[in-house]
């Protein structure tokens, strides 16, 4: 049988993507809908592999399901969608920067915590005296 396209398998095995991210990479419109064999397979087009790679990629740089989409969708339409990539990047920067600053506090803290239980003294606790310490409350030194 010639066929013009790769089969699901071919696809899950030359980019490293599983059978069940393709189905779902096209029933979220990332992919566009595959053709079928006439025995009902799918059958993907030649440029399925180079949109799998950008998926792969922004997936390993944070960039949600949705946000490939609308970039990829934007890609399709004929528009240049970098703009509006770059402007997810400065977001994403923004946000790991606050989760770099929590974590940096929340770190803070239990090193005071360790640091404290050395000389610290059992107290009533509702459960652990280590943790309910007033000192430990954030604001709080």
């Amino acid at each position: 049988m010639a066929r013009d396209g790769l089969l699901i398998g071919q696809v899950a095995a030359q980019s490293g993507v599983s059978r069940k991210a393709l189905r779902l990479y096209e029933a979220e419109g990332i992919l566009p809908p595959s053709r079928r064999t006439t025995a009902g397979y799918r059958l993907y087009g030649g440029d399925t592999l180079a949109i799998l790679t950008f998926v792969t990629r922004a997936r390993r740089l944070g960039f949600r399901l949705d946000e490939i989409k609308d970039v990829v969708q934007m890609r399709r339409s004929g528009r240049c969608p970098c703009p509006h990539v770059l402007e997810l990047v400065r977001d994403k920067v923004a946000e790991l920067d606050r989760t770099l600053a929590d974590l940096t506090e929340l770190r803070r803290g239990l090193r005071d915590l360790l640091k404290s239980s050395r000389r610290s003294r059992r107290g009533s606790a509702a459960v652990c005296h280590h943790i309910e310490r007033p000192t430990l409350v954030k604001g709080r030194r």
